[in-house]
């Protein structure tokens, strides 16, 4: 299953866990369907609490929804997907794009809004990593504290929920579309959630930032495939 990504490892809810921070729901964080999405500042970033759902570029164009695993795996332009292609899932984690989607010019993102470079994950991951609460490490501050599967092992984000999500940020376990090179194959609901950056590392690849239930401290780095399927936050 490692195979869907190179390894580097270098590197709308509101949140009662998020004290510390501010949340808001303000009407400028709808997207072309009509989504609102609930925000949250961390650090000197805002994030929004949910993974995007738009089926729409910013213009208002379809971005199309591929159920076909191998017409999914060779696509060169912009998809979006559920999760098994099921609508509640879609609903619940919101829906896995391809990164062609992140990088087409007619911007996936709302208006005001933008995909997370590497560097702005980074910025993220370095702010959590100084200020991690009761929940001991980045990625445990990060994850939410529900749909995770449990892990034995101390300090993972499966292990004890309750110290999970200081920050608001509400990572849920939504999986991945491409397990095993580059297919169209799902995988990974409830162990991992990965999201999208807009930095490409060549010209198959760009990056991507996530974590599983037995990932430990901080956010992991990825390389994925550009056909791959992906949950996206925005900034």
């Amino acid at each position: 299953v490692m195979g869907a990504f190179s390894m580097l490892f270098n590197g709308c809810k509101k949140s009662d866990d998020s004290s510390d921070q501010t949340v808001t729901d303000i009407d400028d964080n709808i997207d072309i369907d009509g989504n609102v999405y609930t925000t949250i500042t961390i650090g000197t970033q805002v994030w929004m609490v949910e993974n995007l759902k738009t089926t729409k570029y910013r213009n208002g164009d379809p971005i199309q929804n591929v159920t076909d695993n191998s017409a999914w795996a060779t696509l060169t332009k912009g998809a979006q997907c559920n999760y098994n292609n099921s609508e509640a899932n879609g609903a619940k984690y919101g829906k896995l794009y391809n990164w062609h989607a992140v990088n087409d010019n007619r911007k996936l993102a709302p208006t005001g809004w933008h995909i997370p470079s590497d560097a702005e994950w980074t910025t993220l991951n370095n702010y959590l990593a100084a200020n991690p609460g009761v929940s001991g490490s980045v990625v445990k501050a990060i994850a939410a504290k529900t749909d995770w599967i449990s892990s034995t092992e101390a300090n993972t984000v499966g292990n004890d929920l309750t110290k999970n999500n200081i920050s608001g940020f509400t990572a849920l376990p939504g999986g991945i579309r491409g397990l095993d090179g580059p297919s169209g194959t799902f995988g990974w609901l409830n162990t991992n959630c990965w999201f999208w950056s807009s930095s490409a590392s060549d010209v198959l690849f760009a990056n991507a930032r996530g974590m599983s239930n037995t990932t430990k401290s901080n956010l992991q780095n990825g390389g994925f495939f550009k056909t791959d399927g992906l949950s996206v936050r925005c900034i």
